[in-house]
């Protein structure tokens, strides 16, 4: 059926019980029906390369069944029971999705970001207790061998290394070129405790069928790492149930086996994986996975609309970030195909929602999700209103309340009065979200909603809004960086007392760490220097501030601790304001509330500035902005 609104939603959550619904307990019985019903069709497709006549690869759902039997026989003759864990650091290809469906038959599989340091993947490595790592053989223009190398040296508890060659991929010449000019990993940079193996061989050893029981109902099948800060991180733990609820959501709501989605989104996401791919499992759709980096990779995105074109696509899934690059590439392709572009993992700003379906006729859905919930929650409704800014209805089965504390205790919250959004639904493992359980403490309102961090509103409609975090975490781009990290290193510069990091607002990415810091009394040091000194003392480059300001003193509780919310203020205003001055506008920011519906909003003084031309500039900001009083 469509989804256009709250009475769609209730009607299938009216239908039954979710507990009832006729669907397969575990992945592998879900991808043997879809398998059965669509053998021929096509499963997934993949090119190396990102022209719209370049050679790709395409898997039928029958070809993705044995393969996926296959790596999970290979598994368990690895020592891979239904406890252990299957990682892979890779970037896209038809290897890394078919690691990722065997080894959640297999096991566990623990997918990780390999655009990650060594130690930050040794650091998870150990946490989830891995005991088998996929990655890539060396090869040319990518540092991923070297750096799983360096890790699993510091993660004793990997037996096996599995490499996989993208040489295969690739026709002559440079089919030939690559052996001739690949990077050496000699034996020194490999772990003595742990043996190197070709994937491929290894897999072609086993039968396409499995050669060992399916387990006979629910259980823990994936381990997601939430970001990539250094030190111990936070691991999800997602059941069988939480995969299938997903698929289900994509099935019911959006894809059919008639469908071609286009997939720019890393193997290691919970959107490209739970959202894509486990949707693609259950309705039998196509995904395409344009080159290893997706939207990283070198020409995308001055092809993306010809590969719409080359592949008839009809549903695009994109993020804020690629759809400001789209928006600097003319529509030169016949994308007539497209029915609906799908954004999540950051707050879509107005102005590049309204440029994006001007140029391409393409509506965007804006919806959220977290890797805790085992991904989805909301979701503007395709096929009915869509609220520019909220993040849409809560989804079959999904029961979203909003928290407020008391000094009587959490109470909810009434229409568009802000609080804690919080959320019960099939993919909510409740006091087991994480693998360490001190990090499950107080991490559920009633023992049942799982506490995103994330503060919002439902207003009268049923619309679910964004307004702010309460976790204060930094999200560049949909990457979540923690800003203790930043804090951290700053806080170990001799001429430094305190430190506070927070997410300034920017045009491309949504956000961008940048530091405030109050020295120690007589102590002189440049921002410039206190930048380089970040280079060099923040390990995930990502999370490098990009602007630095010495305060005379940064503002504080009662108790002594940074109060984030005017270093936000502050940064606002210096952005927006030098937003301004470059478009030679004379509009200034002249203070920025507090509001409880919007969050921050900046307030503007035109002095003499057209509101249209202001709006041109601030709406590329998802932070909200209005007419400051006369």
């Amino acid at each position: 059926m469509g989804f256009s609104g709250v009475a769609d939603r209730d009607a299938l959550q009216n239908e039954m019980p979710w507990e009832v619904r006729d669907l397969p307990a575990t992945l592998y019985g879900l991808l043997s029906r879809t398998a059965g019903k669509y053998p021929n069709s096509k499963a997934v497709s993949y090119q190396i390369f990102s022209g719209p006549q370049d050679k790709a690869e395409t898997l039928t759902w029958s070809t993705l069944k044995d393969q996926v039997s296959q790596a999970a026989n290979m598994f368990r003759a690895l020592g891979i029971g239904e406890q252990d864990v299957v990682a892979y650091v890779l970037p896209n290809c038809h290897e890394t999705l078919v690691t990722m469906l065997g080894g959640a038959v297999a096991g566990i599989v623990n997918p990780i970001n390999p655009l990650l340091e060594p130690e930050q993947i040794a650091s998870i490595l150990r946490e989830t207790k891995a005991k088998v790592v996929v990655t890539l053989r060396p090869f040319p223009k990518t540092d991923v061998a070297q750096k799983v190398a360096e890790a699993v040296r510091h993660a004793p508890g990997v037996n096996t290394v599995l490499e996989v060659d993208l040489n295969r991929y690739l026709t002559p010449p440079k089919s030939w070129i690559v052996p001739l000019v690949r990077p050496k990993l000699d034996n020194q940079a490999k772990a003595a405790h742990a043996d190197y193996l070709n994937f491929s061989k290894e897999m072609a050893k086993q039968p396409a069928t499995l050669n060992f029981p399916d387990c006979d109902g629910d259980r823990v099948a994936c381990y997601f790492h939430t970001g990539g800060t250094t030190g111990m991180p936070k691991v999800a733990q997602h059941k069988y149930s939480g995969l299938i609820y997903n698929g289900w959501l994509g099935d019911t709501l959006l894809f059919t086996e008639e469908d071609n989605i286009m997939c720019p989104l890393p193997l290691f996401h919970v959107f490209a994986v739970h959202v894509i791919m486990m949707a693609a499992v259950s309705s039998g759709a196509h995904v395409v996975f344009p080159t290893p980096q997706g939207y990283r990779g070198e020409g995308v995105f001055d092809n993306f609309w010809k590969l719409i074109e080359r592949w008839k696509i009809t549903f695009i899934i994109t993020v804020p970030t690629a759809v400001s690059a789209l928006m600097q590439r003319e529509v030169d392709a016949d994308i007539s195909s497209v029915k609906t572009a799908f954004s999540g993992s950051a707050p879509m700003p107005m102005e590049l929602f309204k440029r994006f379906e001007a140029a391409s006729g393409v509506t965007i859905v804006e919806g959220y999700g977290l890797t805790e919930a085992t991904c989805l929650v909301s979701c503007n409704p395709p096929g009915g209103e869509k609220k520019v800014g909220s993040v849409g209805i809560p989804l079959p089965y999904t029961d979203v309340r909003i928290i407020k504390q008391t000094a009587d205790g959490p109470l909810e919250c009434g229409a568009d009065e802000v609080g804690e959004i919080c959320i019960s639904n099939p993919g909510v493992y409740p006091g087991n979200t994480y693998t360490e359980a001190d990090k499950n403490a107080d991490l559920y309102y009633q023992n049942k909603y799982l506490r995103t961090g994330d503060l919002g509103r439902i207003d009268e409609d049923g619309y679910l809004w964004i307004t702010g975090r309460a976790k204060d975490l930094i999200i560049r781009g949909g990457h979540n960086i923690d800003p203790a990290e930043i804090e951290e290193a700053l806080l170990g510069h001799e001429a430094v007392a305190f430190a506070g990091a927070i997410g300034q607002p920017d045009a491309h990415s949504g956000e961008l760490p940048c530091a405030f810091v109050e020295l120690v009394g007589g102590a002189s040091v440049s921002e410039e220097e206190l930048l380089e000194y970040c280079k060099i003392h923040v390990h995930e480059r990502a999370a490098i501030p990009k602007h630095l300001t010495v305060l005379d003193e940064l503002p504080k509780t009662a108790v002594g601790k940074v109060f984030k919310p005017d270093l936000r203020k502050h940064a606002i205003t210096r952005v927006y304001n030098g937003s301004l001055e470059k478009a030679g506008l004379a509009a200034r920011v002249v203070s920025v509330i507090d509001d409880k519906k919007r969050g921050l909003v900046a307030q503007v003084a035109a002095n003499g500035s057209a509101e249209p031309e202001i709006s041109g500039v601030l709406d590329n900001f998802t932070r909200p902005w209005e007419p400051a009083a006369a």
